[in-house]
């Protein structure tokens, strides 16, 4: 007989809004407060962004992170660019064409490259396939901190690509989704693998680290901000009660609850690692573990209640951690996991 529903392991989504985040969202639950984002729980997010960046810089709220990562490009493009990215990057596998659509066509290109990480020979051989004015002219490179296959960038990897752009002409942004995953996996300063190593816009990610929505659309270089405030309204990203998006965020980044979130995920995805005692696709870095698992195994454990699902054909699933799995958690599924 199945037993009861387990911790969802197939996504960080599934995990519910952090404590932090909850009491903050209950105590912006009042009345008389202004709206589309002329409030205080706005404010001190933005403000506290740039303490926690250590620079000045423009932050924007959206309400997931394709929006975050499509506008974002749309303001770094004109339909006539392209994007270089990874193969496997979210804007590439997971976003329905939108940064080709918000962006008003901009071509996304795809390049190669071990453990999800960008092969800077593979990038300049897709580059040099571009035929002048017959193609969309490269304009930015895209990479993801920490990376789809649950590894991260060193900051010197980070200088390499920002060196290989500068060289192009290249702006460069990143998807942080779960951005504060690879700053605890690194234990670096936020810096030290954002504008100090070149990256000129960040989605920042919040969603899956505690939040229930809203991702920050941060820019390094204001210059590139402008009127993006007007791309998000038309785009629908402007929340009238904005307070709701905004304070969740001060209960996450106050008191670096969003670091101690991302901490327990990598935790949890080590011990998982750990435990399973099996060989991992992937080297795991932050909060996931890939493995390369027979119908049969699936068939059993998702009988059993444990929910994940197959990441690149034909064999390879993703286990996901996030910052609400419990040490019980890891242990009942390593123990159906052997069984």
């Amino acid at each position: 007989m199945p037993h009861r529903d387990r911790y969802e392991f197939a996504s960080d989504n599934t995990a519910a809004i952090c404590p932090e985040a909850w009491a903050a969202l209950a105590e912006a639950n009042q009345d008389g407060v202004a709206s589309y984002g002329d409030d205080r729980w706005t404010k001190r997010v933005c403000d506290r962004v740039r303490e926690i960046f250590e620079t000045e810089c423009e932050s924007f709220f959206v309400f997931n992170g394709t929006a975050a990562n499509s506008l974002s490009l749309a303001q770094l493009c004109r339909p006539f660019h392209s994007v270089l990215c990874h193969e496997h990057s979210h804007i590439e596998t997971d976003e329905c064409g939108a940064p080709e659509f918000f962006s008003g066509g901009s071509k996304l290109l795809r390049v190669g490259g071990a453990n999800g990480k960008i092969d800077l020979a593979d990038a300049a051989d897709v580059i040099a396939r571009q035929r002048e004015l017959h193609s969309p002219k490269p304009h930015v490179i895209s990479v993801t901190q920490s990376i789809e296959l649950g590894t991260v960038y060193r900051p010197n990897e980070l200088e390499a690509i920002a060196d290989f752009a500068k060289e192009r002409g290249l702006l460069m942004h990143m998807d942080g989704a779960r951005f504060a995953n690879a700053v605890v996996s690194l234990g670096c300063k936020p810096r030290e693998i954002t504008w100090e190593r070149g990256v000129d816009v960040l989605s920042f990610g919040g969603t899956k680290n505690g939040t229930a929505v809203g991702e920050l659309v941060v820019f390094f270089k204001r210059e590139l901000a402008s009127e993006f405030d007007y791309r998000a309204k038309q785009a629908a990203q402007l929340a009238s009660k904005m307070r709701f998006v905004a304070a969740p965020w001060t209960g996450l980044l106050e008191s670096d609850v969003w670091l101690t979130n991302a901490r327990h995920a990598n935790d949890a995805a080590k011990k998982l690692a750990e435990q399973l005692e099996t060989e991992l696709v992937f080297p795991c870095e932050a909060s996931a573990l890939f493995l390369r698992l027979p119908n049969e195994k699936v068939a059993r454990l998702h009988a059993r209640g444990w929910h994940f699902y197959k990441f690149i054909e034909p064999d390879i699933y993703r286990i996901m951690c996030s910052w609400s799995v419990t040490d019980r958690d890891i242990a009942d599924f390593a123990a159906d996991f052997v069984a």
